[in-house]
């Protein structure tokens, strides 16, 4: 499972910087700096929870079984959070209205504060 997290984490980073070049670079003459901005806030989340999840796959200390409870939050909540906030940021380029997916975000955000906050938990619970 840990090479599984880790590679993710590497994927989910890879794929933030490309992300994260088109917004600055090929997004500026497509949508309103506005767009970019909230773009760049979807690529932002996504680099720290890859990042979390290189710590989160390289840590001895905890169980496997709670590794991977996190790792699935994490994964559906980057998945749920910024990839929904690059469509709805880019969704004057498209014909289809992605803001009747706008629910997707919130539910996202919700599922990275339950990973943080079992990874807490349970780091926490390990120390003692």
């Amino acid at each position: 499972m840990n090479k599984t997290i880790c590679l993710t984490g590497i994927a989910l980073g890879v794929t933030a910087v490309v992300l994260g070049a088109f917004g600055a670079h090929g997004l500026e003459k497509l949508v309103d700096a506005n767009s970019i901005q909230t773009f760049e806030t979807g690529v932002k989340y996504q680099m720290y929870h890859a990042l979390l999840l290189l710590v989160l796959g390289s840590m001895k200390q905890l169980p496997e079984a709670s590794k991977k409870m996190i790792f699935y939050f994490l994964l559906v909540g980057i998945i749920c959070f910024s990839f929904s906030i690059y469509l709805l940021a880019t969704n004057s380029l498209s014909s289809f209205d992605f803001k009747v997916i706008g629910l997707v975000t919130p539910l996202g955000g919700t599922l990275l504060i339950i990973g943080w906050s079992i990874f807490g938990y349970r780091l926490f619970k390990h120390f003692d």
